[in-house]
């Protein structure tokens, strides 16, 4: 016969320093005043794969990957994006009461954001309930090649 004794010691604690929790208010202010991107870059990433699996063993000559790029001249970081832009490119996930038809509640929403194009990806009876999408403006587009 084998006895194992097992002796479990208590573990000192340690005093937690107290962190300050950054309000949303703080998180807002720092998003908008930094910028948040990667810098572009012209050297190459160093990978030693001379000790990897067979089918990965010099992956690193196969592909040549730098951390360059061309940051684009138009467009905007998202953090710092207009309202505006998003509803224009925006679509709605929405669970559909049982009364309305897909064409009022699009209808509606047309209205309550006050935009010109609305679309829907499909047709609800008007007694059925479940998700409707309803793209806005410019994400129509995807509706339109999702149909054709």
């Amino acid at each position: 016969l084998v006895f194992v004794l097992v002796v479990i010691l208590p573990k000192k604690h340690k005093k937690k320093k107290e962190r300050k929790s950054l309000q949303e208010e703080d998180v807002a202010e720092i998003q908008h005043a930094e910028e948040f991107l990667i810098k572009p870059e012209s050297k190459v990433a160093q990978l030693d794969t001379s000790q990897w699996p067979l089918l990965l063993k010099n992956f690193d000559k196969l592909n040549v990957r730098t951390t360059h790029y061309t940051p684009l001249p138009c467009g905007s970081n998202p953090l710092k994006r207009e309202i505006g832009d998003y509803i224009r490119t925006g679509f709605i996930n929405l669970d559909k009461p049982s009364n309305p038809s897909s064409h009022e509640v699009v209808a509606w929403i047309r209205r309550i954001l006050r935009v010109e194009k609305t679309g829907h990806s499909g047709t609800l009876d008007p007694k059925v309930t479940g998700c409707l999408i309803v793209c806005i403006e410019r994400a129509t587009r995807l509706m339109e090649q999702r149909a054709g």
